[in-house]
């Protein structure tokens, strides 16, 4: 037959290969969002403020949309290969955590929330924050607030666990995969360039690889850092807010 069979790039294999889908699990979201990263000692909430750091997030689901089974989100850093954290979901603990922060929202818009409020951080991050607290344990949490402008409100809170170092090795190798393997369809795609070019003018070719490659400015101006809050003291006088009943999540994740 003269059909020729499509082409399947070894990026799209690879995709395939994320460890983040074992088990079941589905990828419902995944950016980049700006955190404010922050290391606490002890028990001691941390005062001074964080370093803000652009953090891949990923919002995975198992099960069918009315009826989840778990919800899993990961964190990594593209500056630090070994950073690594998941908070997992189930309906009993999503259950607990709904009594215990007084959520309005159902388990199985859980996932839709998250997105919600990620993108906000993304949208306006001067006024929506994510601060992210890192334990010497293992533990951190993670706080999404709201700049109220007179005070820092709390919206919701959610635990996460540095991953096994099983899990992180995985992942290093699974990005590296990925990176290598976006490199080698960038240099067959460069090759196909320059044989078209060499064929059609081969004097433009030579002037190309005669001229050095010009990079951007790394003088740019880049936009103002986000707001930072101390977790310790969110508002007036360096207390809590006496109106911390103010969880309004605004898309249907108000406090009771």
């Amino acid at each position: 037959m003269g059909s020729e069979a499509e082409e399947v790039s070894p990026f799209d294999t690879l995709e395939d290969l994320d460890p983040s889908l074992v088990n079941g699990y589905q990828l419902f979201y995944e950016r980049e969002v700006p955190f404010e990263l922050r290391s606490a000692q002890g028990i001691d909430m941390p005062t001074e403020l964080g370093a803000l750091e652009a953090i891949r997030v990923k919002i995975l689901v198992k099960g069918q949309p009315e009826q989840l089974e778990s919800v899993k989100v990961e964190l990594a850093s593209e500056s630090n290969l070994f950073f690594h954290y998941a908070h997992e979901m189930d309906a009993p603990a999503f259950a607990r955590m709904q009594e215990s922060q007084r959520l309005m929202v159902e388990y199985h818009d859980y996932p839709t929330v998250l997105l919600r409020m990620l993108n906000k951080c993304i949208q306006e991050p001067h006024i929506h924050l994510a601060v992210f607290v890192m334990h010497p344990t293992g533990e951190a949490r993670l706080d999404f607030i709201q700049n109220m402008e007179y005070k820092f409100v709390e919206l919701l809170s959610c635990t996460f666990f540095a991953s096994d170092e099983d899990v992180v090795r995985a992942q290093v190798s699974f990005r590296y995969n990925v990176v290598k393997a976006r490199m080698q369809l960038l240099q067959a795609r460069l090759s196909d360039i320059n044989q078209m070019v060499k064929l059609r003018n081969p004097g433009l070719l030579l002037q190309l690889q005669r001229t050095p490659p010009s990079f951007p400015s790394t003088n740019s101006r880049s936009p103002g850092p986000a707001p930072s809050l101390a977790l310790s003291g969110m508002s007036d006088g360096g207390r809590r807010s006496s109106t911390g009943n103010h969880r309004d999540l605004q898309f249907a994740n108000a406090r009771r």
